[in-house]
């Protein structure tokens, strides 16, 4: 898709929320960032739907680039 230059959108506000599922009689967390959809559907934005990511925190930022294989491995720190 080519971007169309009148139309752009660079930003919007988005929401990080925690959608609490159940599994096996267990709560868990499921955290999700949302994109709101003008963003999403801007031809600049990087990523499709599917798409895997990494995530990682670099300082007091959350960044996410799309994953360069389809077997990434989880590197955790904790």
């Amino acid at each position: 898709m080519i971007p169309n230059c009148e139309q752009m959108v660079v930003e919007g506000i988005g929401k990080f929320i925690n959608r609490k599922t159940k599994t096996a009689g267990e709560t868990y967390d499921r955290f999700f960032f949302y994109v709101p959809t003008e963003v999403a559907r801007d031809g600049l934005f990087p990523f499709k739907e599917g798409n895997r990511v990494v995530v990682r925190i670099e300082g007091n930022r959350v960044v996410i680039d799309k994953a360069k294989d389809e077997n990434v491995v989880v590197k955790s720190k904790i």
